[in-house]
């Protein structure tokens, strides 16, 4: 469990996904008193950006990192599946779902069950893998069902009834440096192709490794978008009420 919650608080990875998070929801607007839901929530790191936003609930599977996040104490955690949330129709005004839709047989299911739970005019922030090409053994130990493309999220989002709003990729400068290693493993068997991809390295590396996610950030804070990287950021929205 310890660590789980180093990783979490600490690797570049997810400290720069944290930063691109926040340019993002930074952006909306939310109204005090939101309600606000992280779907697949882990155990809980996320939900401690949230409740600068409004009141957070966390949805996980994992009944351990559930109760990593329920100690946090942010707000409820029950563990459950996205295709089944226990929440009534239009609970929620803003909804985060990071690097989970991968995961699930049926992605636009979870995105209609999502879209119930949103009220009218609410938010839905999504990240995935990128690139069906790039898949990998990595892919597999971690139980991913796809990567994606722009063409396959947006055709996703919209079958379960949401609006794309904005859709950018992240995680660009390492794109390269990352196909190359992908595809070599996938050409010539090297590598072990497990899920040490979240490893830590030494911590100036892991700082530098971080850095590029931050200019990243402060580039989407502004309102632009990348054209390439190894993760996908979509923003959706359920439509207003007539």
């Amino acid at each position: 469990m310890k660590a789980t919650l180093a990783v979490d608080e600490h690797h570049w990875w997810y400290r720069g996904r944290r930063r691109v998070i926040r340019a993002e929801l930074d952006r909306l607007g939310v109204l005090p008193g939101a309600r606000v839901l992280d779907a697949g929530c882990g155990s809980g790191r996320t939900m401690e950006e949230l409740v600068d936003y409004g009141e957070v609930s966390g949805i996980e599977l994992n009944e351990d990192a559930a109760q990593l996040a329920r100690d946090r104490e942010l707000g409820e955690v029950v563990v459950g599946r996205l295709e089944d949330l226990p929440w009534d129709d239009e609970t929620f005004d803003l909804i985060t779902c990071l690097d989970v839709i991968e995961h699930v047989p049926n992605d636009v299911e979870a995105l209609v069950e999502l879209r119930r739970v949103a009220r009218p005019g609410a938010w839905l922030l999504v990240t995935v893998p990128a690139y069906q090409s790039l898949w990998s053994r990595h892919d597999e130990a971690n139980h991913h069902y796809r990567r994606y493309e722009r063409a396959s999220l947006r055709r996703a989002a919209a079958s379960a009834g949401w609006e794309v709003t904005r859709l950018s990729s992240f995680n660009s400068l390492l794109l390269a440096p990352a196909a190359a290693v992908r595809l070599a493993q996938r050409r010539f068997g090297v590598g072990n192709g497990d899920s040490n991809d979240l490893a830590f390295g030494p911590a100036w590396l892991n700082d530098v490794l971080e850095r590029p996610l931050a200019m990243e950030a402060s580039w989407l804070a502004r309102g632009r978008t990348l054209p390439l990287g190894l993760s996908l950021l979509a923003l959706l929205r359920r439509p207003p009420a007539a």
